[in-house]
This record gives structure tokens, sequence and C-alpha cells, in this order.
């Protein structure tokens, strides 16, 4: 089973390609249940030098941070092969 691990915002890299698929409306209605129920579901990241790489959980991510929170909860992962 993963392991949650509670991780520094300002430590994650968005990749380019997965910014172009953000959706402002997706991201307020996420917002507004963290606001309520707080993160229930945590983003996946992978370890990447001194930082990390998002790999899923992107409208959560920009959610809490517009929210003003500083932290979010994290499975790290392997990076995917194609």
């Amino acid at each position: 089973m993963l392991e949650k691990h509670t991780v520094p915002i300002s430590d994650v890299r968005v990749p380019l390609k997965r910014k172009k698929t953000l959706c402002e409306d997706k991201v307020q209605k996420i917002a507004e249940s963290i606001l309520e129920d707080g993160q229930t579901t945590p983003i996946q990241l992978r370890p990447d030098g001194d930082g990390y790489v998002l790999i899923e959980g992107l409208h959560r991510l920009e959610a809490l941070r517009i929210l003003g929170e500083v932290s979010v909860l994290a499975y790290f992962v392997r990076a995917r092969l194609h």
C-alpha cells in the first residue's frame, strides 16, 4: 500500500504539457470541496532532484494553491514508461 507524505507545494513542478489541461472551473469546484471536507485524495508525485514532478492531481494541487495552502498530501510513484 502506498504511504501518504506531506510535501511543500513550492517543491512540486508541473510539466508544461500537464499545465495545458488545467480547467479553472474544475479547480474552483475542487477548492470548494476541500474547504468543506479537506483534501481527501492525495496527488501523485515522483521525486526529481531536490523536488518533485507532478504525475496526477493537477486540479487538486491548484485548488490547494488558490486556497493558500503551503503543503499537499501526496503518494510517491515511479514514472510511467511508455
